[in-house]
């Protein structure tokens, strides 16, 4: 139970950092990206074959990170250039990843068993935890200058920051590019943890990443810029640990993960319209129920 736990707790930080930057476009920048399924694979597939070839695992992670850049650049720039529905353009980027990973790996599988990776030499977890902690940070800082609020403000109203001279257009690419390059680093890193990259393995990580962002609200809060990323990061954990929980009932299969995903989001995005319905409920009852006190009093004042 202990090692299914903490094995969950290392996925959760693996994953953390794709949390984030889902944070970035679906909270900051308002942007439905579906890129992250494709450039999630890129990292992978960037850090797999360089390292397969003999490179440090660290310029792999460089590497991979740059490649996300670039994915989630053209998904930008499709989008404010190009004039493409946002929605549309993080489709039509992903479905170009697929064919690009491919020429990226050459073959659907790299593996990585017995090559050097980031892991060899240190605890996963604590290595895990660094750079998650050094990520989290920086995109706290970035955010408090004048740039990062700028992007803050893209999302919260772009007609109005564009008034004051603000160009949305490089506020949303570099949002979209920053979001991807984390999810790129997130999947060299998965690639490195699991000692191979597979085409197919972005598949669903916009849902995950999603499930991660929504449950570290719901739980955690974000009031805050730094709140908002600390809840995208621990909502990537407890996302690991409940399903990890779900896998442990007997009729669930491993198979079931993507069922299990999909429940959790739904809940997740449920479960806070119906607690706002009941409180609304409970404040008119209320409020009813004062009014009606007030009419009985001035009732029985008028028949005195």
């Amino acid at each position: 139970m202990m090692d299914s736990m903490s094995g969950a707790v290392e996925l959760g930080l693996l994953y953390a950092l794709m949390a984030l930057g889902v944070y970035i476009t679906f909270r900051i920048l308002d942007f439905p990206d579906l890129t992250v399924d494709g450039s999630f694979t890129t990292g992978g597939a960037i850090a797999a074959i360089l390292i397969s070839h003999g490179y440090s695992p660290l310029l792999a992670c460089v590497a991979a990170f740059a490649g996300g850049l670039a994915a989630g650049a053209c998904t930008g720039l499709l989008h404010t250039k190009g004039k493409i529905n946002g929605l549309l353009s993080g489709i039509l980027m992903m479905i170009a990843l697929y064919s690009i990973n491919m020429r990226i790996m050459g073959k659907p599988n790299i593996s990585l068993l017995g090559a050097d990776t980031l892991f060899a030499s240190m605890s996963p977890i604590v290595v895990v935890l660094t750079i998650v902690i050094v990520f989290k940070l920086l995109l706290d800082a970035f955010l408090h200058t004048d740039l990062g609020l700028s992007l803050r403000a893209t999302g919260d109203n772009a007609r109005m920051i564009r008034s004051f001279g603000a160009n949305t257009d490089k506020t949303t690419i570099l949002g979209v590019s920053l979001s991807n390059g984390l999810v790129a680093l997130s999947g060299a890193l998965i690639a490195q943890q699991s000692g191979f990259a597979d085409i197919s393995m972005g598949i669903g990580m916009i849902v995950i990443g999603l499930a991660s962002v929504i449950i570290g609200e719901a739980i955690f809060g974000a009031r805050t810029v730094f709140q908002a990323t600390l809840a995208a990061v621990l909502g990537s954990i407890v996302y690991r640990i409940v399903v990890a929980l779900a896998l442990r009932v007997e009729w669930l299969n491993a198979s079931d993960l993507k069922l299990i995903t999909a429940i959790i989001v739904i809940i997740a995005l449920v479960l806070p319209s119906v607690q706002r319905a009941i409180k609304q409920k409970a404040t008119a009852k209320r409020r009813s129920a004062e009014l009606i006190a007030l009419a009985v009093q001035l009732n029985k004042g008028g028949d005195r």
